[in-house]
């Protein structure tokens, strides 16, 4: 069976966004639609967004969706700025069940992460690429020579003895009401700390912060070169796209 055109849904904090793509390519076959996350964002609440976002686009055909937190053979392990309800949920159960199409969810930076490697700024990198999307929490997804490492999960280590995501997000810039060169330094101190531990040679910029990379990307001082994803806020949705390609094609194998 030939897939080269997948319906990619990229869950966030704040939004729950979906395109189609064509994954050959790694472009948007249409423009994104965006529903706002509902709140409380609990797993069926989400999975009527889902199933809007499927009606809009009147879509019959495989689905991926990247979801923020660790996703194992499709069972969510851990729920970060959504309901705790996610956590030991099937999720590719859940989606299908309110769809009615075969769906394949994945993390969400592990999603944007695939589309940035093969597509975007790490397009034939070979070495230890960290991707980290900068939003309503902090993302992070591991390569090595273009291998994948999933469920990284590294915006919950502990900085100043809380979770980083609290005090390098993009949400933690607003909430504490610090201009972009003041918050740099946040994200400057969060990145040595993911450099002592992964020893990344090249770490890529993502999420909604990326497109204010003018801001903030001169003040970081980094031994790793760091630079913006190239495909901004369109790689979650684009990876999530991939991921549901490469998987359902497994199990329809």
């Amino acid at each position: 069976m030939k897939l080269k055109k997948i319906l990619g849904i990229d869950i966030g904090g704040s939004g729950v966004k979906g395109a189609i793509v064509n994954t050959k390519k790694g472009k948007l076959e249409t423009k994104r639609f965006r529903i706002p996350t509902p709140q409380p964002a609990t797993p069926e609440a989400v999975a009527e967004v889902i199933a809007q976002i499927v009606k809009h686009f009147k879509w019959e055909g495989p689905i991926g969706v990247g979801f923020p937190g660790v996703i194992q053979q499709g069972f969510a392990r851990t729920a970060a700025n959504v309901d705790n309800s996610w956590i030991d949920t099937n999720l590719n159960e859940l989606f299908g069940k309110a769809t009615g199409c075969v769906v394949h969810v994945v993390n969400d930076a592990d999603a944007a992460g695939m589309a940035e490697m093969k597509f975007g700024s790490g397009k034939g990198f070979r070495g230890v690429a960290l991707l980290v999307t900068v939003g309503t929490g902090l993302g992070t997804v591991l390569f090595t020579n273009g291998k994948l490492v999933p469920n990284m999960e590294m915006g919950h280590i502990l900085l100043h003895g809380d979770d980083a995501e609290l005090y390098a997000s993009d949400a933690a810039r607003k909430a504490l009401n610090i201009s972009w060169e003041e918050w740099a330094g946040h994200f400057d101190e969060y990145l040595k700390r993911l450099e002592e531990l992964l020893w990344p040679d090249l770490i890529i910029i993502g999420g909604g912060a990326s497109k204010k990379d003018d801001r903030f990307l001169p003040h970081l001082t980094t031994r790793a070169k760091v630079v913006p994803a190239t495909l901004l806020n369109e790689a979650g949705i684009i990876g999530a796209a991939m991921a549901g390609k490469y998987y359902i094609k497994l199990e329809m194998a």
